[in-house]
């Protein structure tokens, strides 16, 4: 029988040392372009991405039908906030608390745009969570490609790649307008920010277009395969 002291230490103990299929990161832009609206809506964007049923059966299908996932808003350097930490995601009840978690914290990060300081920031929160994934994934968003602040992208995105981790990218072309706010944007991520084994970009165009290529970028990364073509686009 354990002690008293063992049996507490075992149920304060975090559900986080053990095998997932992926470790994926959601980096969200939260910088000086995002107005709250904004933010409110990307966050109901990924919700209602991972409670999708296509999202759930590919986890299902993943060899451990279980992937850790967090959501880290992005903005000036030192300024990534995580809005849901690590959340092993199995089950649809798994994936419904996570998106309950998403909506509701306040907007904690704020400033201009400081992509190499995210994409470190999705590495230490990759090899500082004692889970263990097969593959481990950042997925990062934003409507530019500019960087004002913090360590260059280059370099940043070099020690991400060389500590096994992928970058996949979201470049959000448009929000309520009627053509792409900057149209060599998917081209920028594909150059600058992209990188590792299978990486690729899904293209979110249009307001109406966002959840689904949430949707779909999600359904390619846990699923871990690639799209058709180099830039899967999402209308």
């Amino acid at each position: 029988m354990l002690r008293p002291l063992a049996l507490a230490l075992t149920l304060a103990a975090p559900a986080l040392a053990e095998d997932v299929d992926l470790e994926l990161v959601l980096l969200a832009d939260a910088s000086g372009s995002i107005d709250m609206a904004e933010i409110r809506f990307q966050r109901q964007g990924y919700a209602e991405a991972i409670t999708d049923s296509a999202v759930l059966a590919a986890i299902a299908n993943t060899a451990y039908g279980r992937i850790a996932v967090t959501y880290v808003e992005w903005a000036s350097a030192g300024e990534e906030d995580v809005v849901v930490p690590w959340t092993i995601i199995a089950t649809p009840e798994d994936a419904a608390a996570f998106a309950a978690a998403l909506i509701p914290p306040p907007r904690m990060a704020f400033g201009r745009n400081a992509i190499g300081s995210a994409l470190l920031k999705g590495k230490e929160l990759i090899e500082t969570n004692e889970i263990e994934g097969w593959r481990k994934v950042i997925d990062f968003s934003g409507d530019s490609a500019n960087s004002w602040g913090g360590p260059p992208v280059a370099e940043a995105r070099a020690e991400v790649l060389a500590a096994g981790i992928t970058i996949n990218g979201l470049p959000i072309l448009c929000r309520s307008c009627n053509g792409p706010a900057q149209g060599d944007l998917e081209r920028l991520y594909r150059e600058r920010i992209i990188g590792g084994p299978g990486a690729f970009v899904v293209v979110a165009e249009t307001d109406a277009g966002f959840a689904e290529a949430v949707r779909r970028k999600l359904i390619l990364e846990i699923s871990g395969r690639m799209p058709q073509t180099e830039m899967a686009r999402a209308e």
